[in-house]
């Protein structure tokens, strides 16, 4: 039976193995987390320009 660490190790290819499933999480994370920041800025300002218009 492997152990653990063989199974992280991947043959020698974890690094590359790990990294690009780190990045990819990280970019999807990102397609996540950057349209909901970017929609409470706008609301922010849609909301500040109509108090000045007052």
């Amino acid at each position: 039976m492997n152990s653990f660490a063989e199974f992280l190790a991947m043959g020698g290819y974890g690094f590359y193995v790990w990294t690009s499933y780190g990045i990819g999480f990280v970019v999807l994370l990102l397609n996540i987390l950057i349209p909901i920041y970017q929609r409470k800025q706008l609301l922010r300002e849609l909301a500040l320009k109509q108090k000045r218009a007052k």
